[in-house]
């Protein structure tokens, strides 16, 4: 029996890899894409770039894992049956339980370290996040390019005319509207540069003009030097144990969906057992082309129920979802399976 159990997870291991890392490149790509938008707002390095990247892990970890296991499992049920091995086992008085207790031992394995990532893991990888976006963004080498528009410092409306190599510009023009004295204001400066002091911004203009003005007043003034800071400071997460922080109040709902979520991902492997059986052991004869169609619905609809119930029923999703994810997939499994083999 041992040498069977062996046999088994061989293939499922073989086809665990070849689905998971597409899945996995393929979920990198796509979280990369999403952080190259951060350099519309700071400059990021190579280096950077993979810091924040290995803080995505988590996320693209619970994109893959699960999924890659059920259709792994199911894939490697569906191949023995093509190649007649499962209808031999029967045959031999081998009951189809002997295959879900074989399953079942990576199936928890996976889901024990899905749930150490997601409560452990996660809580840490996000505070590091946002704490190095904050830092980053308080050192400030911002994407300035002259003649662009729609760049901010603070408050300010921000144009440039030149921009020197030595992190200098020309030609800069400010322009900000206060609403409450319905006020705008507009400076001009021939020279400017970014200071970063006690990761406080400031802005040092030179030789320029100042202009402000409203329905009942204008006012002009010259200037030699002019220093603008910008409110934006370095404002770091205080690091909380992971129970510390699926408590904490900051952002409740948004944890609260992502616990809900993460959840449930993590118990996929071990109660979706039942159906990767029911749709990966068929008769060659009898049941064809379905396997690929149910692996697709199978997935949609769980990852879809999780969705649609959260919001209403927040933690009571959890037990809902997966005790009758469980307790269909298992009469499926006794009416398809059991019953036949």
């Amino acid at each position: 029996m041992k040498i069977l159990q062996k046999y088994i997870l061989n293939h499922v291991s073989v086809l665990f890899l070849s689905v998971f890392l597409p899945l996995f490149a393929i979920a990198s790509v796509i979280f990369l894409i999403k952080m190259a938008t951060y350099t519309a707002v700071i400059q990021l390095s190579i280096w950077d770039m993979t810091k924040m990247y290995l803080f995505t892990l988590p996320d693209v970890f619970f994109f893959t894992l699960p999924f890659s296991f059920f259709v792994a499992t199911t894939l490697t049920l569906f191949k023995l049956s093509n190649d007649n091995e499962i209808i031999v086992l029967f045959s031999l008085g081998i009951h189809p339980n002997f295959i879900i207790k074989t399953l079942f031992k990576p199936a928890a394995v996976l889901t024990v370290l899905l749930f150490m990532i997601f409560f452990i893991l996660y809580p840490h990888t996000k505070t590091l996040s946002k704490n190095f976006f904050a830092y980053k963004k308080s050192q400030a080498k911002f994407n300035l390019s002259a003649s662009e528009f729609g760049h901010k410092f603070g408050e300010w409306l921000l144009y440039i005319g030149k921009d020197n190599p030595n992190d200098t510009f020309e030609d800069v023009f400010l322009f900000k509207k206060n609403k409450k004295d319905n006020e705008e204001v507009l400076i001009s400066a021939k020279r400017a540069e970014i200071i970063n002091e006690t990761s406080v911004l400031r802005l040092k203009l030179t030789d320029g003009e100042g202009y402000s003005y409203s329905k009942n007043k204008f006012t002009q003034i010259n200037f030699k030097n002019m220093y603008i800071n910008d409110s934006l400071t370095t404002n770091l997460s205080k690091y909380e144990t992971p129970l510390e922080f699926w408590q904490s109040e900051t952002h409740f709902k948004r944890k609260q969906r992502v616990f809900i979520m993460d959840t449930l991902m993590s118990l996929f492997p071990i109660i979706s057992l039942f159906l990767a059986a029911s749709i990966g052991i068929v008769h060659v004869r009898h049941n064809k082309g379905k396997t690929y169609l149910y692996l697709f619905l199978g997935t949609i609809i769980y990852y879809q129920t999780i969705i649609m119930l959260r919001g209403p029923l927040e933690y009571y999703t959890i037990p809902l979802v997966a005790l009758t994810w469980l307790t269909s997939t298992y009469i499926y499994y006794r009416k398809t399976i059991v019953s036949k083999f």
